[in-house]
């Protein structure tokens, strides 16, 4: 009897001692992020393992557009999104009334123009046709690019960022725009050659086999200010979990996944 006592006493001291040392580890945190397919949502893989070695489990939601990762986030549905530039957010943010915080500085995904008809820009036919998406944010991004390679001249203080077809103050060629195409199918659009000129913006283009540094006949350079980041709801943009994310994006293992599985695609961001 005394032996068989002593058996559950010794049992009840390991159990006991075991559940002491198990609080010693982290509690484990689940994160929803909202992203779009291309290089953001492979980068997340990526870091899943140095998330999880954290003590946070990451899960991505793919979306296919770009309105509704931020009705996502806004309702409460995920718990942050990477899929989109600043420019991009601060007019959801105006239009939306929304309460978001950038809670990590990730990437530049510089847009470029393609073509199946002309190799470079000096080429473009008197009164081509350029097409590009109909995001709104993008298209001063477009027009300054144009300007800055002397396709055409904005006027002068101009704001990069907000620069319509209506600044436009020299266009010799008589170029023609056409911006109202969905983002998502602008890649089809230079496929099946519709006009001279298409602007694919990075994510889109890859997805579609595209090699930008390669293939694109006018690229943004590092200088963008067109950076991608991950965005939260302001009400949690200081916890734990979102600063161990920053942490981990930036880190040598992904900075250097970034560079070697994007070359010329994306530019890693540096805090």
């Amino acid at each position: 009897m005394k032996k068989f006592l002593a058996i559950i006493i010794t049992g009840v001291l390991a159990v006991s001692l075991a559940a002491c040392g198990g609080t010693t580890n982290p509690e484990t945190k689940k994160i929803v992020i909202g992203t779009s397919a291309g290089a953001s949502s492979q980068i997340l893989e990526f870091i899943k393992p140095q998330l999880e070695a954290r003590g946070i489990e990451l899960e991505i939601k793919t979306f296919n557009d770009y309105v509704l990762p931020n009705k996502a986030l806004d309702g409460g549905d995920i718990d942050a999104n990477l899929f989109q530039h600043i420019p991009f957010l601060n007019k959801a943010i105006a239009e939306n009334g929304y309460d978001f915080s950038i809670a990590s500085n990730v990437y530049v995904a510089p847009i470029g123009g393609y073509s199946k008809r002309i190799t470079s820009l000096d080429q473009l036919p008197e009164g081509g046709l350029i097409i590009t998406s109909s995001s709104v944010a993008d298209h001063g991004r477009i027009l300054t690019l144009l300007d800055k390679e002397g396709v055409i001249t904005l006027k002068d203080g101009v704001d990069p960022v907000n620069a319509t077809l209506a600044d436009i103050v020299d266009n010799p060629k008589n170029l023609q725009f056409k911006m109202d195409v969905d983002p998502a199918m602008t890649a089809q659009t230079y496929q099946y050659d519709e006009a001279d000129l298409v602007f694919i913006n990075s994510g889109f283009a890859t997805n579609a086999g595209l090699k930008p540094a390669e293939e694109a006949i006018i690229l943004e350079g590092e200088d963008s200010a067109y950076i991608n980041v991950v965005v939260t709801r302001t009400a949690d943009a200081g916890k734990e979990e979102f600063k161990i994310l920053d942490e981990v994006l930036h880190s040598a293992e992904t900075q250097k996944y970034i560079n070697e599985n994007f070359p010329g695609t994306i530019i890693p961001v540096n805090n």
